[in-house]
Protein backbone atom coordinates (compact mmCIF):
# COMPACT_ATOMS: atom_id res chain seq x y z
CA UNK A 1 0.00 0.00 0.00
CA UNK A 2 1.34 3.40 -0.90
CA UNK A 3 1.95 5.97 1.85
CA UNK A 4 -1.08 8.21 2.26
CA UNK A 5 -0.52 11.59 0.59
CA UNK A 6 -0.99 14.81 2.49
CA UNK A 7 -4.49 16.22 2.23
CA UNK A 8 -4.96 19.99 2.34
CA UNK A 9 -6.74 21.06 5.50
CA UNK A 10 -7.19 23.97 7.85
CA UNK A 11 -4.49 22.55 10.15
CA UNK A 12 -0.84 23.54 9.91
CA UNK A 13 1.52 21.05 8.33
CA UNK A 14 4.48 19.65 10.23
CA UNK A 15 6.52 22.57 8.96
CA UNK A 16 4.22 24.92 10.86
CA UNK A 17 3.09 26.62 7.64
CA UNK A 18 -0.36 26.49 6.07
CA UNK A 19 -0.75 23.67 3.52
CA UNK A 20 -0.37 26.00 0.55
CA UNK A 21 3.03 27.22 1.70
CA UNK A 22 6.34 25.48 1.04
CA UNK A 23 7.26 23.35 4.10
CA UNK A 24 10.42 23.95 6.06
CA UNK A 25 13.17 21.48 5.17
CA UNK A 26 13.51 18.89 7.92
CA UNK A 27 16.42 16.49 8.28
CA UNK A 28 15.54 13.05 9.66
CA UNK A 29 17.70 11.19 12.08
CA UNK A 30 19.16 8.09 10.45
CA UNK A 31 17.36 5.49 12.54
CA UNK A 32 16.36 2.25 10.83
CA UNK A 33 13.24 1.81 12.92
CA UNK A 34 9.82 3.33 13.51
CA UNK A 35 8.92 3.39 9.87
CA UNK A 36 11.75 5.75 8.92
CA UNK A 37 14.20 3.85 6.73
CA UNK A 38 17.89 4.67 7.00
CA UNK A 39 18.95 6.88 4.12
CA UNK A 40 22.12 6.82 2.06
CA UNK A 41 23.60 9.69 0.03
CA UNK A 42 22.83 9.85 -3.66
CA UNK A 43 19.92 8.40 -5.62
CA UNK A 44 17.68 5.76 -4.05
CA UNK A 45 18.95 2.20 -4.28
CA UNK A 46 17.00 0.02 -6.72
CA UNK A 47 14.54 -2.46 -5.26
CA UNK A 48 15.15 -4.97 -8.04
CA UNK A 49 18.32 -5.80 -9.91
CA UNK A 50 20.00 -8.63 -11.76
CA UNK A 51 23.23 -8.23 -9.82
CA UNK A 52 24.16 -11.03 -7.44
CA UNK A 53 24.15 -9.97 -3.75
CA UNK A 54 27.49 -11.76 -3.31
CA UNK A 55 28.50 -10.14 -0.01
CA UNK A 56 25.16 -10.93 1.58
CA UNK A 57 25.29 -14.52 0.32
CA UNK A 58 28.80 -14.88 1.77
CA UNK A 59 27.86 -13.89 5.32
CA UNK A 60 28.17 -16.64 7.90
CA UNK A 61 24.85 -17.92 9.28
CA UNK A 62 25.58 -16.24 12.61
CA UNK A 63 26.42 -12.91 10.96
CA UNK A 64 23.29 -12.96 8.81
CA UNK A 65 21.08 -13.90 11.75
CA UNK A 66 22.58 -11.10 13.83
CA UNK A 67 22.15 -8.41 11.15
CA UNK A 68 18.78 -9.24 9.60
CA UNK A 69 16.62 -8.23 12.62
CA UNK A 70 17.45 -4.62 11.72
CA UNK A 71 15.35 -5.20 8.60
CA UNK A 72 12.48 -7.05 10.29
CA UNK A 73 12.21 -8.11 13.92
CA UNK A 74 10.37 -11.38 13.25
CA UNK A 75 12.60 -14.37 14.02
CA UNK A 76 10.64 -16.43 11.48
CA UNK A 77 11.38 -13.87 8.75
CA UNK A 78 15.06 -13.71 9.72
CA UNK A 79 15.44 -17.50 9.70
CA UNK A 80 13.86 -17.85 6.26
CA UNK A 81 15.90 -15.10 4.63
CA UNK A 82 19.15 -16.38 6.12
CA UNK A 83 18.48 -20.05 5.37
CA UNK A 84 17.53 -19.67 1.71
CA UNK A 85 20.84 -18.17 0.61
CA UNK A 86 22.46 -17.95 -1.86
CA UNK A 87 20.17 -15.72 -3.88
CA UNK A 88 20.95 -15.43 -7.61
CA UNK A 89 20.11 -11.71 -7.74
CA UNK A 90 18.69 -8.88 -5.69
CA UNK A 91 15.25 -9.31 -7.18
CA UNK A 92 15.12 -12.90 -5.91
CA UNK A 93 16.22 -11.78 -2.46
CA UNK A 94 13.49 -9.15 -2.28
CA UNK A 95 10.86 -11.54 -3.60
CA UNK A 96 11.85 -13.95 -0.82
CA UNK A 97 11.42 -11.13 1.69
CA UNK A 98 7.93 -10.37 0.38
CA UNK A 99 6.94 -14.04 0.52
CA UNK A 100 8.27 -14.40 4.07
CA UNK A 101 6.28 -11.34 5.14
CA UNK A 102 3.08 -12.65 3.56
CA UNK A 103 3.56 -15.90 5.52
CA UNK A 104 3.98 -14.23 8.93
CA UNK A 105 1.49 -15.40 11.51
CA UNK A 106 -0.26 -12.84 13.75
CA UNK A 107 2.26 -13.69 16.48
CA UNK A 108 5.16 -13.17 14.04
CA UNK A 109 3.79 -9.76 13.07
CA UNK A 110 3.40 -8.87 16.74
CA UNK A 111 7.05 -9.78 17.26
CA UNK A 112 8.14 -7.56 14.35
CA UNK A 113 6.04 -4.68 15.66
CA UNK A 114 7.44 -5.11 19.17
CA UNK A 115 10.91 -4.59 17.70
CA UNK A 116 9.67 -1.36 16.10
CA UNK A 117 8.24 -0.23 19.47
CA UNK A 118 11.55 -0.88 21.22
CA UNK A 119 13.36 1.72 19.11
CA UNK A 120 13.20 5.42 20.01
CA UNK A 121 10.99 7.66 17.91
CA UNK A 122 13.21 9.62 15.49
CA UNK A 123 12.58 13.35 15.52
CA UNK A 124 13.47 15.88 12.85
CA UNK A 125 16.56 18.02 13.29
CA UNK A 126 15.30 21.40 12.21
CA UNK A 127 15.24 25.06 13.16
CA UNK A 128 12.69 27.70 12.42
CA UNK A 129 8.96 28.27 12.91
CA UNK A 130 6.86 25.23 13.63
CA UNK A 131 9.62 22.88 14.81
CA UNK A 132 8.34 22.52 18.38
CA UNK A 133 4.76 22.13 17.18
CA UNK A 134 5.87 19.46 14.71
CA UNK A 135 7.59 17.47 17.45
CA UNK A 136 4.56 17.76 19.71
CA UNK A 137 2.11 16.74 16.98
CA UNK A 138 4.20 13.72 16.03
CA UNK A 139 4.53 12.49 19.62
CA UNK A 140 0.83 12.99 20.29
CA UNK A 141 -0.21 11.18 17.13
CA UNK A 142 2.03 8.21 17.92
CA UNK A 143 0.74 8.04 21.49
CA UNK A 144 -2.88 8.04 20.32
CA UNK A 145 -2.20 5.44 17.64
CA UNK A 146 -0.48 3.09 20.10
CA UNK A 147 -3.27 3.59 22.63
CA UNK A 148 -5.86 2.65 20.01
CA UNK A 149 -4.13 -0.22 18.22
CA UNK A 150 -1.64 -1.46 20.87
CA UNK A 151 1.35 -1.55 18.55
CA UNK A 152 3.82 0.79 16.87
CA UNK A 153 2.80 2.86 13.88
CA UNK A 154 4.85 1.85 10.84
CA UNK A 155 4.87 3.43 7.40
CA UNK A 156 7.27 3.04 4.50
CA UNK A 157 8.43 6.42 3.23
CA UNK A 158 10.86 5.24 0.56
CA UNK A 159 10.68 7.54 -2.46
CA UNK A 160 9.85 10.70 -0.51
CA UNK A 161 12.33 13.52 -0.04
CA UNK A 162 13.52 14.35 3.47
CA UNK A 163 11.43 17.52 3.49
CA UNK A 164 8.29 15.52 2.62
CA UNK A 165 8.61 12.56 4.97
CA UNK A 166 7.32 13.96 8.24
CA UNK A 167 4.30 15.59 6.65
CA UNK A 168 3.55 12.25 4.95
CA UNK A 169 3.98 10.44 8.25
CA UNK A 170 1.57 12.70 10.12
CA UNK A 171 -0.97 12.63 7.28
CA UNK A 172 -0.75 8.84 7.22
CA UNK A 173 -1.17 8.39 10.95
CA UNK A 174 -4.14 10.75 11.09
CA UNK A 175 -5.86 8.89 8.26
CA UNK A 176 -5.15 5.45 9.68
CA UNK A 177 -6.43 6.38 13.13
CA UNK A 178 -9.87 6.20 11.48
CA UNK A 179 -9.41 2.54 10.48
CA UNK A 180 -11.05 -0.27 12.38
CA UNK A 181 -8.59 -2.69 14.03
CA UNK A 182 -8.85 -5.40 11.36
CA UNK A 183 -8.38 -2.92 8.52
CA UNK A 184 -5.43 -1.31 10.25
CA UNK A 185 -3.86 -4.69 10.91
CA UNK A 186 -3.85 -5.41 7.17
CA UNK A 187 -2.40 -1.98 6.37
CA UNK A 188 0.27 -2.43 9.04
CA UNK A 189 1.29 -5.85 7.71
CA UNK A 190 1.77 -4.43 4.21
CA UNK A 191 3.73 -1.43 5.48
CA UNK A 192 5.94 -3.80 7.48
CA UNK A 193 6.53 -5.84 4.30
CA UNK A 194 7.53 -2.72 2.38
CA UNK A 195 9.82 -1.57 5.20
CA UNK A 196 11.54 -4.96 5.35
CA UNK A 197 12.00 -4.94 1.58
CA UNK A 198 13.57 -1.48 1.51
CA UNK A 199 15.82 -2.12 4.50
CA UNK A 200 16.96 -5.45 3.05
CA UNK A 201 17.77 -3.84 -0.31
CA UNK A 202 19.96 -1.26 1.41
CA UNK A 203 21.58 -3.86 3.65
CA UNK A 204 22.44 -6.12 0.73
CA UNK A 205 23.85 -3.21 -1.27
CA UNK A 206 25.99 -1.96 1.65
CA UNK A 207 27.00 -5.38 2.98
CA UNK A 208 30.81 -5.41 3.45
Amino acid sequence: MRPVPSVPSEEPTLSGDLPAARPTTLHLSHAPRRGIPSQTPGPPLPLSDTGEPAAFNALSPDAATAALPDCCGSRRWVARIAAHRPYPDLGSLLAASDEACYDLTPADLDEALAAESAAPLPLPVATGPGTLAAHTALRAAHAEYERRFRHAFVICLDGYRDDEQLDQMLAGIRTRLGNDPDEERAVTADEMRRLARGRLARFAAECP
